[in-house]
């Protein structure tokens, strides 16, 4: 079963603006036709054919793993989630947004529980906060 391209839309506002990132993407219930990244047993992501940033696709890999384990349990034989595009403004926009983009989108097209991911604005040099759920340190080994 293919499903079509759905585009979530991340919005924080904030006093200096906020964060924003449209997320583009669709789901095959298979394994990657091509090149893919694996995120978690038999959980994969490909990215848009023109690329993106790497710090993008890194955000976007951690996204997918924080639901990795619940996507393994309702789709056992594997799925893939083609990135079509992923826009948002330079002004509003951290690479983490990334993350935070492809959670609301999961979320909205498999129907998986919340698993704690946030932005907070807090101000200051470094003016947002994010919170990962149970994971402390995103990308470390232990």
């Amino acid at each position: 079963m293919e499903r079509t391209i759905r585009t979530f839309k991340y919005r924080l506002r904030s006093p200096i603006g906020g964060l924003a990132a449209d997320l583009s993407a669709t789901a095959r219930l298979s394994l990657p036709r091509e090149r893919g990244i694996q995120i978690y047993r038999r959980v994969w992501l490909t990215l848009p054919p023109d690329g993106m940033h790497w710090r993008d696709a890194a955000w976007l890999c951690f996204g997918i793993s924080l639901h990795s384990e619940n996507l393994t349990l309702k789709i056992p034989d594997g799925l893939t989630v083609e990135v079509a595009a992923l826009k948002f403004p330079l002004s509003d926009y951290s690479s983490e947004v990334a993350a935070l983009a492809m959670d609301g989108w999961l979320r909205e097209e498999f129907d998986l529980p919340d698993v704690g991911v946030s932005a907070k604005f807090t101000g200051g040099e470094m003016p947002y906060s994010f919170h990962w759920g149970g994971v402390d340190e995103p990308f470390s080994c232990g």
